[in-house]
């Protein structure tokens, strides 16, 4: 258990370093309007340096909508990217902190002497606790940047599911959706 905890530590400060990498790139797409791709995400979730290939920044009138909605403004584009990466930011901060309390927890086992049933109980579930956060952290950590990837790649709004467009409002109101009303109430159906 410590091996896993100590591993998945030793993540966080590699996942910041893409992220780092990433508001590099976002800088440098500004100022060139061009990106480099330089990492490949891989199965395991890992982020490799393995292809190089020049991407155009998605502009806003190419993002979808729906029938109806107005197209993505650069200012609504810059305001959901400028979300998406203070969420990045926060969520990494969240992260950090509950390995530093899941540490603290392994650390002290809380079987020794003058530690009855109940403090160890109390222990376990703080234990629990914790990694049940650090998990939701780390799936929203993961769901976040998808979505920077996805507006950098243009397929911001676009249903992973049919290809037909989430939605702008739902989009701003849920920046990390990946699925149309329609497909995501599917999915809930299914459990």
């Amino acid at each position: 258990m410590k091996k896993a905890v100590a591993a998945k530590a030793a993540a966080v400060p590699a996942k910041k370093a893409t992220v780092e990498k990433k508001a590099a790139s976002a800088a440098q797409v500004e100022q060139t309007g061009a990106m480099t791709v330089a990492a490949k995400k891989t199965a395991g979730g890992v982020t490799t340096a393995e292809e190089e290939v020049a991407v155009p920044p998605a502009r806003a009138g190419d993002l979808a909508v729906r029938p109806g909605e107005d197209p993505w403004t650069p200012e609504e584009v810059a305001e959901a990217r400028a979300g998406l990466e203070s969420e990045v930011v926060r969520l990494r901060a969240e992260l950090l902190h509950s390995q530093e309390e899941l540490t603290g927890l392994m650390r002290d086992p809380g079987d020794g002497a003058g530690h009855d049933e109940a403090d160890t109980g109390t222990k376990n579930i703080t234990r629990e606790h914790e990694l049940a956060l650090a998990a939701n952290a780390r799936e929203m950590l993961e769901q976040t940047e998808h979505a920077l990837e996805r507006l950098d790649a243009g397929t911001y709004g676009l249903c992973e599911v049919c290809g037909k467009p989430i939605g702008k409002a739902r989009m701003q109101a849920f920046p990390r959706a990946t699925l149309c009303v329609e497909d995501k109430q599917k999915q809930e159906r299914r459990g």
